[in-house]
């Protein structure tokens, strides 16, 4: 007897396996369009796309923002936000240190990073600054810093709230960079 269930226990786990593909969730897009932002109250203008909502940063660390142009572009169907934040040139905030934060705070990000690829940009509307790619697993993937190199400077990074994966975000991450570019473009400093 003890045989004969041995027998049947061998027999009976000789089904082949067969390995699961991994797959990832269907993405639908939004359509593409731009509108304009101009709220009066901020140094500067910009296109930005028709399916982010631009909100406010109201709190900061659980403090007031430094200025009142810190405001997030939200992408409600994609599950992510653009965070911009911007200072004015000037002797506490001298062109340097600015520049100097934004390249720290995108570096923090090369424990996960895989590269951080640094673009430099220049467009007609005297806007320079420089885009950074970040490829890997890092929380943000798209980092830049835009300034006039007199009175303004701009700060942008995306992130995605979910599991930093680069495979999952690259469709989303491919699908906003060229909006993130359209709004560096597209970006007038008022004085």
């Amino acid at each position: 007897m003890k045989y004969c269930m041995f027998f049947l226990f061998l027999v009976s786990c000789n089904s082949a396996y067969t390995p699961k593909p991994r797959g990832y969730y269907k993405i639908t897009f939004p359509e593409k369009g731009y509108q304009h932002f101009n709220n009066g109250a901020c140094p500067f203008t910009f296109d930005y796309p028709k399916y982010g909502v631009i909100n406010r940063d109201t709190i900061f660390l659980d403090t007031l923002p430094d200025n009142p142009c810190w405001f997030n572009i939200t992408f409600p169907t994609l599950n992510g936000n653009l965070y911009l934040s911007y200072k004015e040139i000037n002797r506490e905030n001298a062109l340097n240190n600015l520049v100097e934060d934004a390249h720290k705070m995108t570096f923090k990000h090369a424990v996960k990073a895989d590269f951080i690829e640094e673009n430099y940009l220049s467009t007609p509307n005297h806007v320079y600054g420089i885009y950074y790619e970040v490829g890997g697993n890092a929380a943000s993937a798209l980092q830049f810093f835009v300034t006039d190199s007199i009175k303004h400077f701009l700060r942008g990074s995306l992130y995605f709230y979910n599991t930093p994966n680069a495979d999952s975000i690259a469709p989303v991450l491919n699908f906003i960079k060229p909006d993130v570019m359209e709004l560096i473009k597209t970006l007038k400093w008022q004085d």
